[in-house]
C-alpha cells in the first residue's frame, strides 16, 4: 500500500552528511530530552568486534540535540525506511522511535529517530572525552576509519552553524593523536 503523506527522519550524525536516501526538504531541527553522544561501540561500520570504534547515538538526558530533519516523499518512504533499518539497526543497538521535533521555522512534527538502547551490550555511556579520543583515533570498520566519521560530523555541524564543543574537542584531539 502506498503511503499518502511524507515522513520525516531526524539526522544527528552521519545522516547529516551521508543520508543515502532521497529527500524533498530538510530543515534544522531540535530534539529535546536527548543528547548527541559517542555512547555506542561500533563493531560494523567504524570498528570491529576485535577493536570496536565509537559512533554517535542519542542518549536520554536533560539537554537537547540539534540536527537535520529530512522530509521523505511518500512515494519513497517505505524504501527509505527499509534502507535506514538495514543501516541503523544492523546490531539492534539503536531503537527506532517516533519523536517530536521542533523545526527552526517553528513547526513541530513527529520524526523517525534512532536512539541508543541502554540495555544493549554496545552501549558505553560515561566514557571520558580522552577515552573516546583514544578509541576513535585507532578504530576502523566496514565504512572506514572512525576518525573520518568524527571529522565529517563535526565539520558538517559547524557548516550548519550547529556547534558541538565536545565534537570539536574530540576532532582536535584525534588529529593530535596522529590518526
Amino acid at each position: 500500500m502506498l503511503r499518502r503523506s511524507s515522513i520525516w527522519v531526524f539526522g544527528y550524525g552521519s545522516l547529516i552528511w551521508d543520508p543515502g536516501f532521497a529527500w524533498s526538504s530538510r530543515q534544522i531541527a531540535r530534539l529535546d530530552g536527548y543528547e548527541r553522544s559517542f555512547c555506542m561501540r561500533s563493531i560494523h561500520h567504524r570498528g570491529t568486534v576485535q577493536q570496536p570504534g565509537l559512533v554517535l547515538a542519542l542518549d536520554r538526558g536533560a539537554g537537547h540535540c540539534e540536527g537535520i530533519a529530512f522530509e521523505i516523499p511518500a512515494r519513497v518512504a517505505d524504501e527509505t525506511l527499509e534502507y535506514l533499518r538495514a543501516r541503523e539497526l544492523i546490531s539492534a543497538a539503536y531503537l527506532e522511535r517516533h519523536e517530536k521535533l521542533l523545526l527552526r521555522d517553528g513547526r513541530q512534527l513527529d520524526a523517525v529517530t534512532y536512539v541508543i538502547d541502554r540495555d544493549h551490550d554496545q552501549y558505553c555511556g560515561g566514557l571520558t572525552l580522552e577515552e573516546q579520543a583514544q578509541i576513535i583515533a585507532r578504530a576502523a570498520g566496514g565504512r572506514g576509519p572512525n576518525r573520518d566519521y568524527l571529522i565529517n560530523t563535526a565539520t558538517h555541524l559547524n557548516e550548519l552553524g550547529l556547534r558541538d564543543p565536545q565534537l570539536d574537542w574530540l576532532a582536535a584531539r584525534v588529529c593530535e593523536l596522529g590518526a
